[in-house]
C-alpha cells in the first residue's frame, strides 16, 4: 500500500507561521526589557506601533482543522506502539481527516486523529475552525457603559498587551521564560470596550476580562473575533421548572433531565483522583452562580493560570463548574482539577439551560450572575 505521507509535502499541510518562528527566535529578554523602558518613560506606543505583528494567519484551507496543544509525536498508524513519524509543535493548525478509537493501552482515552502527516493522539489535538470576521465598531450600550462579548473564531490569534508589564503568571511566564508572542485561541471569550482604526483601516479591539481579571488588556485585529448577540445567549426552555443535570464521575458524561426525560448528553473531563482535585460527589448541589466568560486560576501547587473560559456554570464551593474547555480534547477521560470540562458548544448549552438566566449586556455585572437558596437548576454528581 502506498503511504501518501512519503508523497505530499508536510509543508502543504502543517501551518507554523514563519513570522511567528522568526520572532520565537529573535525574541530576547532585551527586547521585552526595552518596551518596558519606552512604557516607564512616557513614552507608551500604540500596541501597532510598537512592534511589527502578524495579524490574520493563512491557515490550511479545511473545513476540520485541528491545534496542537502542545508538543506531539505524529505516527504512522492510530498505535501509541506504532512508528514515530515526525513532530507536531505546539500552536500548529494541520487539517483532521477523521478521528477513530484506537491502541495506547491503560490510556483512558483511545482516540487518535488522522492528519495528513499522521496519526496524533486525539486528547493533544483541540479541533478547531477558521472563520474570520468582518470588524464590528459599534458596541451595546450597558450599565458600566459601551461593549461587547467577542469570541476567537480562527485557530490562534496574535495579540499585543497594552502597556509592557504583564501581571498574570501565565502572560509572566510565556513573555519572560518561554520569549513567545502572545496568542488567544479558538473559542475563548473577551470583552471589548473600545474599538481603534489604523491608518491602513485595519480595526482592533481592546480585549480584557470583567470577572477574576489579573487586569491585563490586550488589542488584536478584528476580524479574529466574532461578537455575542443577545439572543445566540437566550434561555433554553425557560417554561420548565423541573430542571436537573447529573455528572457521572465513573462513565465521564453529563445528562441534563426534565421532569425526569433526558434532553441533553455530552462527554465530560471530570477530577482527577486526588484529595486536591477530585470532583466532590453529592446528590443536592446547586447552582449558585454564572459567568459568561472568566479567568481561573489555581494555588501554587496547582499550577494552572487560565484567561478567557467560556460559559461558566458554578455549582460547588468557590470554582467547581461547568466551563468551555479549550486546552485538551480529552472528554471521556479525567483530566481537570475538579471542574466538569465541556465541549464549548456543550458548555454554552448547559449555561443557557439552566437557572439563573443571565443576561450578557443588560446588567451592572454583564453575563454574570449570583443567587443564593434553592434558585440555581439542581446538579447531582454521582459514580456508579
Amino acid at each position: 500500500m502506498t503511504d501518501h505521507r512519503k508523497l505530499i509535502p508536510r509543508s502543504e499541510f502543517l501551518f507554523r507561521s514563519e513570522e511567528s518562528a522568526r520572532r520565537r527566535e529573535d525574541l530576547s529578554r532585551r527586547d521585552f526589557l526595552k518596551l518596558g523602558s519606552i512604557a516607564a518613560g512616557g513614552v507608551l506606543l500604540k500596541p501597532w506601533e510598537r512592534m511589527p505583528r502578524v495579524l490574520i494567519q493563512d491557515f490550511p484551507d479545511s473545513p476540520h482543522l485541528v491545534r496542537a496543544v502542545g508538543d506531539s509525536n505524529v505516527r504512522a498508524l492510530p498505535d501509541i506502539n506504532s512508528a514515530i513519524v515526525g513532530t507536531i509543535k505546539e500552536d500548529d493548525v494541520v487539517p483532521m481527516l477523521r478521528e477513530v478509537v484506537g491502541e495506547f493501552p491503560l490510556a483512558s482515552n483511545r482516540r487518535w486523529v488522522e492528519t495528513p502527516v499522521g496519526w496524533v493522539w486525539s486528547p493533544n489535538m483541540q479541533p478547531v475552525k477558521n472563520l474570520p470576521n468582518e470588524p464590528v465598531t459599534d458596541l451595546y450600550s450597558t450599565p458600566i457603559g459601551q461593549g461587547m462579548w467577542v469570541q476567537v473564531t480562527v485557530p490562534w490569534v496574535e495579540v499585543d498587551l497594552e502597556g509592557a508589564s504583564p501581571i498574570s503568571p501565565w502572560l509572566q511566564y510565556r513573555m519572560f521564560t518561554e520569549y513567545k508572542p502572545i496568542y488567544l485561541v479558538y473559542d475563548q471569550i473577551f470583552w471589548v470596550d473600545q474599538t481603534r482604526t489604523d491608518a491602513d483601516g485595519q480595526v482592533y479591539y481592546r480585549l480584557s476580562e470583567l470577572y477574576a481579571s489579573y487586569g491585563d488588556v490586550f488589542w488584536g485585529p478584528a476580524e479574529a473575533f466574532r461578537r455575542i448577540e443577545p439572543e445566540e445567549v437566550t434561555p433554553i426552555s425557560p417554561e420548565v421548572e423541573d430542571k436537573m443535570v447529573m455528572v457521572n464521575l465513573r462513565r465521564q458524561t453529563v445528562q441534563a433531565f426534565e421532569e425526569g426525560r433526558e434532553v441533553f448528553f455530552a462527554r465530560c473531563s471530570t477530577g482527577l483522583d486526588g484529595d486536591e482535585t477530585h470532583t466532590p460527589e453529592g446528590l443536592y448541589h446547586r447552582i449558585w452562580r454564572k459567568m459568561l466568560s472568566t479567568h481561573m486560576a489555581g494555588n501554587t501547587a496547582q499550577g494552572y493560570d487560565t484567561p478567557g473560559i467560556g460559559y461558566t456554570t458554578l455549582f460547588v464551593g468557590e470554582g467547581v463548574a461547568f466551563h468551555a474547555t479549550f486546552w485538551h480534547n480529552a472528554y471521556g477521560s479525567k483530566r481537570s482539577h475538579g471542574c466538569v470540562n465541556l465541549r464549548p458548544e456543550d458548555a454554552k448549552w448547559i449555561w443557557r439551560w439552566t437557572t439563573p438566566y443571565v443576561s450578557p449586556y443588560d446588567s451592572t455585572s454583564p453575563g454574570d450572575m449570583t443567587v443564593q437558596g434553592f434558585v440555581g437548576s439542581l446538579v447531582q454528581v454521582v459514580e456508579f
